[in-house]
């Protein structure tokens, strides 16, 4: 039975923090991705990460995104990616490792996510989306056995993954056994009224709408997702939910005055949104 996503999970998840704590506590988030062509990618889910409340925030990227990262978040940190020493030492450091966002095919980004595989632990949380995603499927890549994993497809990006064609993804069953089999904890399977898989079972969500339709609106979910997964660990399936609720949310409250949403603006708002939250104000 698929169970409804509601916005009692916001109130579980999303809860105060103590006074006494600095930007340690919540969580350092790596961010790779970005190759010359779609570097609006990675920026956005940069800027969903920091607005959504991860302590730190790294991005890899191709050298040609650094001052647009600059201008756009000035909070975040940023490595070129090609200085395999840096972002080796930064992966190590980080709590939470978001792949995938404008990351491209080339070669090179293919040896990334191949390194990047090898270099996560037991300690780490990965979160996988975009070409990325479209990698592993290629290159018949594994996810780590013992890092915590989270993927963000859209439907053609699981039928590569998965080899479940369109027209089966409405088998759950199928579409969780090959959740396992990839070595995936939560499934986040992006459509109209979006269903998570998981060791707890498959909750849909019911929000959203085709103001969602916009270039990028994955990227900020993945930002979004790695933010509330490195500040609020009690239990990360629940974290995932409350990530995929808020996004859709806020969209669907933004939409009531925008004939589309620019997810580049949903990420600048999710600081906004998670006080209210906090403090009893969303409807």
């Amino acid at each position: 039975m698929v169970e409804q996503i509601t916005d009692n999970i916001l109130n579980e998840v999303i809860v105060q923090r103590p006074a006494d704590s600095f930007k340690g506590d919540f969580g350092h988030v790596l961010l790779i991705g970005g190759d010359v062509q779609y570097g609006g990618a990675i920026i956005m889910a940069a800027q969903a990460a920091v607005s959504s409340g991860a302590g730190l925030v790294t991005v890899a990227s191709d050298e040609v995104n650094r001052s647009a990262l600059h201008s756009r978040v000035p909070e975040a940190m940023f490595i070129d990616w090609h200085n395999l020493t840096a972002l080796i030492a930064a992966l190590d450091r980080s709590d939470v490792v978001l792949m995938g966002p404008g990351m491209g095919l080339s070669d090179y980004a293919v040896s990334l996510v191949k390194r990047v595989l090898l270099e996560l632990n037991d300690q780490q949380i990965l979160v996988a989306d975009g070409s990325a995603l479209t990698i592993v499927a290629n290159e018949q890549l594994s996810f780590p056995h013992d890092t915590f994993t989270i993927i963000t497809p859209h439907q053609m990006e699981w039928a590569r993954l998965s080899n479940i064609q369109l027209n089966y993804q409405h088998e759950i069953q199928m579409n969780d056994v090959q959740r396992q089999m990839l070595n995936v904890d939560v499934l986040v399977l992006k459509q109209h009224h979006t269903i998570l898989y998981d060791n707890e079972g498959q909750q849909q969500l019911m929000l959203g709408g085709p103001y969602q339709s916009v270039g990028g609106m994955g990227d900020v979910l993945a930002g979004i997702t790695a933010a509330f997964v490195a500040q609020f660990q009690h239990n990360l399936i629940h974290t995932v939910q409350a990530a995929v609720y808020a996004h859709s949310d806020l969209a669907q409250q933004m939409a009531g005055y925008n004939y589309v949403v620019r997810p580049s603006l949903l990420a600048d708002g999710m600081a906004n949104y998670m006080g209210r939250v906090q403090n009893n104000l969303v409807d």
